[in-house]
């Protein structure tokens, strides 16, 4: 596997070797999860170095897990070794799609640029066009060339929604849990509170990525959780599960130019994935829900900014440029209501 030390990448590999798998975990640095039994085999490997990925794979391996696999030129190193690989499980994602106005993730920032999306999102909607100038293209080229293989190295491209569940380096959830460890008794959303952008914990990931790993075959296919909850409904049971109570107010329409409502899940229309392709190809059913899955999320969550700033914390979540934790924001915005 490849990128196993990072959020998805720990939670697959307990899941391969629950069925049975004998798993080689390859990172940068050749670390472990604490929770890997020990007959995990950890290797560094740096994909960037020439023919270093050949010579962690020896002889061949039955599946090749990547995790961490993001453009072209990473599709290309696959196929170009699909000799030595029985069959291949990638992680894509589900901001690669564009509606049928052609508004994506990335003309979300332009007036009206957000996707309508139909609901749910079915594999077959069209994608942004391959390239290199965002995430959503470099994820679309890197399916593209893998696609194109499918006679030689079959592979499972799964196009995972809002990641979530501990070792993330971007935490939506710190929006709410955050606010309940500093004793904040006010939750302030825009857009009514009903923006909906569909999660997917690593654990159902994981199971996708076992069900795949042992079905090889050339599909794509949605990754997300049985719930898409509202960002109300996520505060709700963020709340619920910290043992909090506390208010919520919200308001239509977009955040100000002061960002107050703004959260990692805010947007104007919703965006839900079809799994019914993954339950029919793969047999797929979640192994947890969005509320079930919270305690775990919160005590890492909890422990990771116990003694550090967020920001230090979760570089992830620098990178919207928001200031989610401005209370004195809050409360000016309460105070002029």
């Amino acid at each position: 596997m490849l990128g196993a030390t990072g959020q998805i990448g720990r939670a697959a590999v307990r899941a391969l070797v629950e069925d049975g798998w004998e798993v080689t975990a390859a990172s940068r640095r050749g670390g472990r999860d604490e929770r890997w039994p020990a007959e995990v085999r950890s290797v560094a490997v740096d994909r960037t170095e020439e023919g270093a990925l050949a010579t962690a794979l020896g002889g061949g391996t039955d599946v090749l897990v990547d995790v961490v696999a993001f453009d072209a030129a990473h599709g290309r190193q696959l196929t170009g070794l699909a000799e030595r690989i029985g069959s291949a499980v990638v992680i894509s994602s589900a901001a690669v799609y564009q509606d049928a106005q052609g508004r994506n993730f990335d003309t979300q920032d332009e007036p009206d640029g957000f996707p309508d999306y139909p609901l749910p999102v079915p594999e077959t909607l069209g994608t942004v066009a391959p390239g290199d100038s965002s995430y959503s293209t470099r994820k679309v080229a890197l399916e593209r060339e893998l696609l194109a293989a499918a006679g030689r190295l079959p592979a499972t491209l799964l196009r995972a929604a809002a990641v979530h569940g501990p070792y993330s380096p971007g935490p939506r959830e710190l929006w709410f849990v955050k606010r309940a460890l500093d004793g904040r008794p006010v939750r302030i959303l825009a857009e009514g509170g009903r923006s909906v952008f569909h999660p997917v914990h690593v654990d159902n990931l994981a199971e996708l990525v076992r069900l795949a790993a042992a079905q090889p075959g050339t599909r794509v296919l949605n990754a997300a959780d049985p719930q898409a909850p509202s960002v109300a409904e996520i505060g709700a049971a963020i709340d619920a599960a910290m043992g909090v109570s506390s208010e919520t107010v919200l308001f239509d329409g977009a955040p100000g130019k002061d960002m107050v409502g703004y959260t990692p899940w805010t947007t104007p229309r919703p965006m839900v994935c079809d799994m019914a392709a993954a339950e029919r190809e793969l047999g797929y059913r979640p192994v947890t829900g969005y509320a079930e899955s919270l305690p775990g999320t919160i005590e890492y969550l909890a422990a990771a900014v116990a003694e550090r700033d967020w920001r230090e914390a979760f570089p992830g979540l620098v990178k919207y440029g928001v200031d989610f934790f401005d209370y004195a924001a809050e409360d000016a915005w309460l105070a002029a209501r």
